[in-house]
């Protein structure tokens, strides 16, 4: 009498099994359906970064066979008493900074312009649209032909107002300055964009209550569009931020990091460290590094998202 008893009690738990299955619960679902992107996220981000990391261990190289000695953190150490490594990681945050800032300055003003009731918009918002839609490279050999020494556009305006022509992209700190202008110009309107969005969501009533309580327009603009802006502006950052200290493109096409490294990356020595040298320990190394910069400045602007 006592085994159906047992025999019930055991098949019980299958029954809850192929319940659950064939009518799953909203956190089940959940799970079941968050899965698949998931594992293709693994796929494409996770597993990524820990063969990065794992690499950074090694001394790996091209040259070097196929078998790598495990160095530690012997690379690590490396690059912290590396002055290219230092030097490029100082031109890159100057870069973010100067073209982050810039660009936000640039992108806002444009915003605004778009923003103005015109009977005819579409002029203005496809010339904001140009440069985003623009490649990196071409932007970068745009702005390498606009520099130039001999034939460049610059170089002609000013010996047409009666000064000596500047040798912009062989010198450090003209080339510096010519690199950020030309990310500036290709950045801008992508942050313009993100804030003409977060205009446009922007009540219209709140400016006709503003009008009747006798406020101008830099107060219309001070207490009510900045305000509500800041969502937008702190997304606008946090994207531009992210590719700023990616930034490889435009100065690679624009001077090869030159000269003497000054307007080298640290995109850029990655690159040269594992492309033109072959030494992928190394420059996994780097990455690393390129990441942990990357997250904390990335962490630094959730955290301010978080608490407005």
């Amino acid at each position: 009498m006592s085994s159906p008893a047992v025999d019930l009690r055991a098949s019980r738990p299958r029954l809850r099994l192929v319940d659950r299955i064939a009518d799953p619960s909203e956190r089940v679902l959940a799970l079941l359906l968050l899965a698949p992107a998931a594992l293709f996220l693994g796929l494409i981000v996770v597993y990524p970064i820990a063969r990065l990391v794992y690499n950074s261990f090694f001394d790996l190289r091209m040259s070097g066979g196929q078998s790598a000695p495990f160095v530690a953190f012997e690379n690590y150490a490396l690059a912290l008493t590396d002055k290219i490594f230092w030097n490029a990681l100082w031109n890159t945050l100057l870069i973010t900074i100067i073209t982050v800032i810039g660009a936000l300055l640039v992108g806002l003003g444009l915003a605004l312009l778009a923003n103005l009731p015109y009977r005819i918009r579409w002029p203005v918002r496809l010339a904001l649209l140009l440069p985003w839609a623009m490649p990196l490279a071409f932007a970068g050999l745009i702005f390498a032909w606009f520099f130039n020494t001999d034939y460049g556009v610059i170089n002609d305006w000013v010996t047409r107002l009666g000064f000596a022509p500047l040798q912009w992209l062989l010198q450090p700190g003209t080339a510096f300055a010519a690199v950020c202008i030309a990310i500036i110009w290709k950045s801008s309107s992508f942050i313009g964009l993100i804030l003409l969005a977060g205009l446009q969501m922007i009540p219209r009533s709140l400016y006709e209550a503003a009008e009747v309580d006798g406020a101008t327009r830099f107060q219309q603009f001070r207490e009510v569009t900045l305000p509500l802006l800041v969502p937008s502006i702190v997304v606008a950052l946090i994207f531009r931020t992210i590719t700023a200290l990616q930034t490889f493109d435009i100065p690679y096409t624009m001077t090869k990091g030159g000269p003497a490294h000054a307007t080298e990356t640290l995109a850029m020595l990655i690159h040269s460290t594992t492309i033109d040298y072959g030494d992928i320990g190394y420059g996994s190394t780097l990455a690393v590094l390129m990441f942990i910069v990357s997250m904390a400045v990335t962490a630094v602007y959730l955290r301010r998202l978080q608490r407005d």
